[in-house]
Order: C-alpha cells, then sequence, then structure tokens
C-alpha cells in the first residue's frame, strides 16, 4: 500500500484545494528537493518545529518599521544608482537590470556587504547570484544536472571566501561592540539576525552560507522576475487603455495593483510541491494518501473563475476581488510557508482609502513606477526573447528603450 502510494501524484488546479493544502501541517515542502545544493536546510524547506524556531527567529528582522526604512530610506538612492547610467544612454535589457536592481537591494536585506562598490565587484556578486538561482531551479533545467551541481556548489564556496566570510567577521565585531556597551551601528538584515541569535538557532556555518545564499537569490531572483513581467504587463495595459497611462508614473497604488496582478497571473514558480507525510482530507473532499507528492498548479489556481471571475486570465488592474481573497493569489503561498518577504517585495494589500503617505507599496512597486516616471517603452527594432535554458516561463532579454518616441 505504502508503495503504490509514493507513486502516487494528486494536482490540485482550484483555489480552494490550493489555498486548503497550503495550511496542511501533514503536507510538506518539496519543490526544491532536487535543488538542495543551494537549498538543503533553508527556510523555505524546514518543517515543524525546525521551520517554527528558524521563522520566529527571522521575523524579527521582517517587521514593518524594518520595511518602512528600506522601502523610504535605502532602497530609493539604490535605485537610482543602478539606473542612471543606463537611462542616460537611453536603452537597456529589462532582464539584466532587474537582476542587477534586486540584487543590489536583495544584497541590503540578506546582509552581503560590497566594500569595494565597484562595477566590476557587483559583477562578480551577480555571477555567484545566477549560479545559485540555477541551484535553486535545478529541476526545471534543461542543461546536465550532475554536472550543475559540481559548479554551483564550487560557486558557494568561492563567494563564502569572497562576500559572506568578510560579512560575517565585520557584523561579529559590531554585535560584540553592542553587547559590551558601545555605539554600534548594527545593520538590520538577515545575516545579523542568524549571528545574533547563534545559541538559539544552532546553525553550522554551511547552513548559514546556503541559508544568506537563499535569501539573496530568492530576494533578486523572485523579485527580478516580477519586475519584468509588471514593466510588460503594464505597456500592455496602456496600450489598450491610455486613459490610464499617466498612471504607471505618478500613481503608486495603481502600479501596486498592477504588480499584484502580475504575479497572480505570473507566480516566480508555475507550481508548489508538496509530500504528503500523513493522509490528508481536504475539505472539497479530495483524499491524498501518505507519501503521494502534490502539485499545486498556481497558473491554474490564481485563474480560478469561481474566484477571479470569468475574466480570470486576463490581466486587469482594476479586478473587484472578494473578501478575504489576496490580489496576488497564492503566489506568496500560504500557511506555515507564505512568503517571508512578501510585504518587502509587494508591499501590503491595499485597503480602501489607503493614505499613500501612510502605505508600504514594496520594492517592485517602486521600481516600477520610477521606469514608468522615466517613460520605459519597448525597443521596437529588439523584441523581448524568452529563456530557452529553463522550463519556467522566463523572459530571457527584454530590450527597452527610454525618453519616449519622440
Amino acid at each position: 500500500m505504502t508503495a503504490v502510494a509514493e507513486e502516487t501524484t494528486i494536482v490540485l488546479t482550484t483555489f480552494a484545494d490550493a489555498k486548503d493544502a497550503y495550511r496542511s501541517k501533514d503536507l510538506r515542502q518539496s519543490l526544491y528537493d532536487e535543488g538542495e545544493v543551494v537549498m538543503a536546510d533553508v527556510l523555505v524547506n524546514l518543517h515543524g518545529e525546525e521551520h517554527r524556531s528558524r521563522r520566529r527567529v527571522e521575523n524579527r528582522m521582517f517587521r514593518r518599521e524594518v520595511f518602512e526604512r528600506y522601502e523610504r530610506e535605502l532602497f530609493p538612492g539604490v535605485i537610482e544608482q543602478t539606473l542612471a547610467p543606463y537611462q542616460a544612454e537611453g536603452r537597456v535589457d529589462l532582464v539584466h537590470l532587474g537582476h542587477e536592481l534586486m540584487l543590489n537591494l536583495a544584497a541590503l536585506t540578506a546582509g552581503v556587504d560590497r566594500p569595494e562598490g565597484t562595477a566590476e565587484e557587483s559583477r562578480r556578486l551577480y555571477a555567484y547570484m545566477m549560479r545559485f538561482i540555477e541551484g535553486a531551479t535545478l529541476a526545471h533545467s534543461t542543461k546536465a544536472k550532475a554536472a550543475q551541481r559540481r559548479v554551483i556548489a564550487q560557486a558557494l564556496e568561492d563567494w563564502d571566501a569572497e562576500f559572506l566570510a568578510p560579512s560575517i567577521a565585520r557584523r561579529t565585531e559590531l554585535l560584540e561592540r553592542e553587547a559590551a556597551g558601545e555605539d554600534a551601528d548594527v545593520p538590520s538584515d538577515v545575516l545579523t539576525t542568524l549571528l545574533r541569535h547563534t545559541g538559539e538557532l544552532r546553525l553550522p556555518p554551511e547552513v548559514i552560507r546556503r541559508e544568506v545564499a537563499f535569501f539573496l537569490l530568492a530576494g533578486a531572483h523572485t523579485s527580478a522576475t516580477a519586475f519584468v513581467r509588471s514593466v510588460d504587463h503594464i505597456l500592455g495595459w496602456i496600450e489598450a487603455h491610455p486613459e490610464d497611462t499617466g498612471l504607471a508614473a505618478t500613481d503608486p497604488l495603481f502600479v501596486q495593483r498592477c504588480v499584484h496582478e502580475t504575479v497572480r497571473l505570473n507566480p516566480s514558480s508555475p507550481i508548489g510541491r508538496r509530500r504528503a507525510l500523513a493522509p490528508v482530507s481536504l475539505r472539497s473532499g479530495v483524499e491524498i494518501p501518505e507519501g503521494a507528492t502534490v502539485v499545486i498548479d498556481l497558473q491554474a489556481v490564481n485563474r480560478d473563475p469561481e474566484v477571479f471571475g470569468p475574466d480570470a486570465a486576463e490581466f486587469d488592474p482594476h479586478r473587484t476581488l472578494p473578501a478575504n481573497v489576496a490580489p496576488f493569489g497564492l503566489s506568496f503561498a500560504a500557511g506555515m510557508h507564505v512568503c517571508i518577504g512578501q510585504d518587502l517585495a509587494a508591499g501590503v494589500v491595499q485597503r480602501v482609502g489607503a493614505d499613500p503617505d501612510e502605505h508600504l507599496f514594496g520594492l517592485v512597486t517602486g521600481v516600477v513606477q520610477r521606469m514608468f516616471a522615466a517613460r520605459v517603452r519597448r525597443d521596437p527594432d529588439n523584441p523581448p526573447q524568452r529563456d530557452a535554458n529553463t522550463q519556467r516561463p522566463y523572459w530571457g532579454s527584454y530590450p527597452v528603450l527610454f525618453g519616449g518616441d519622440e
């Protein structure tokens, strides 16, 4: 009976079933099983008490006041510094810009120092991050996976020596000064949080390495893909709805709705995957045997017409949603593994009469609005191309121009 169950795969395609599954304590994360070279023992792969302990510690960094400081004080300068040379040139590839921008932002939140501050240093960190992304998404790769694992493992070692070890040393010194009562400017980031609570978590160095690498790649990669896709969707929307053209550059609430609608239609991973640790009965009557693999088809779930209406497959930033349904669907998951950086990346969900001066829009919204303030448009001579190196629906290149078409 067990052998048969282990071969069972159940695909969930409705919003209700997916939400139910995400909240089940007997369904364990299994999306990154093939990517353990980077993902072993990181937060998103933990379960039960081990997950609760790590999450409880890291939640201390992912607080609203920290997000406000990043969004209002730290991120704007990083965005301007990163975008300036490309805007001066009048053109850029959105895929490259997205990864560079989000890498700069993710390095701040993950706790990866960049003491040189040079373009060459950025290129080296970018190359490492792309290797980590390959590792996390190995299950969807079209390359030889054994060879990839070896290259990625070596990249982790090299990145540790060049970037992580010095970042740890600096934070350790600052924390020691703080403990001694000195005035130490200790940063608020994931690495500092892990180091501050080493006695509580008892993490070996290789787990800290993978955890920080995970936050670096997750913060950069998922936000970068959302950034490119959001710009693409908004460009298409204003072509069909020119009356909204000005909103993309001036109304952050509109832009955030566009980002949320983009994330709903294009989750960073098109599926969620869980493995049943015990038999599970969903409220709809779906029975999941122990050992079964549960695939949550997010493309279908987030386009469920019962929840999002008959036009659920279309992009509409003015969509009216039922109560208690997030505008981004289940793209950030739900339950114990709801994305810890959700509010940092996408901001908080808008309420009626939201005050823009008090609202958190998320870093993706800020970057997307900045692009439309620069009058971004597609390059008519260089159409965007899909990424052929993965089965995931990513853009491989997306050339754009700045400054309108005059």
